[in-house]
C-alpha cells in the first residue's frame, strides 16, 4: 500500500468513527427489537459495519507500519 497523505488518513479515521458508531447503534437496535425479523436485520447490518470497521483498521495499521 502506498504512503497515505495526512488528508487521506484523516478521511479513513473519520470513516472509521462513523462505522464504529453504526456498529454501536445496530447493536442497541438488535438488543431492543422484539420482532425477530427486525432483530436479524439489525444484527446483519451490525456485522456488515463491523466488517467495514475491520477493513479500515487494517488500512490504518498498514499505513502506520509503513511510516
Amino acid at each position: 500500500m502506498a504512503n497515505l497523505t495526512s488528508k487521506e488518513l484523516g478521511l479513513i479515521e473519520d470513516n472509521l468513527r462513523q462505522e464504529q458508531l453504526m456498529v454501536q447503534k445496530y447493536s442497541i437496535y438488535a438488543n431492543q427489537a422484539s420482532d425477530h425479523e427486525v432483530k436479524n436485520m439489525c444484527t446483519k447490518l451490525r456485522d456488515l459495519h463491523q466488517q467495514h470497521t475491520d477493513v479500515l483498521m487494517k488500512h490504518l495499521n498498514d499505513a502506520a507500519q509503513m511510516q
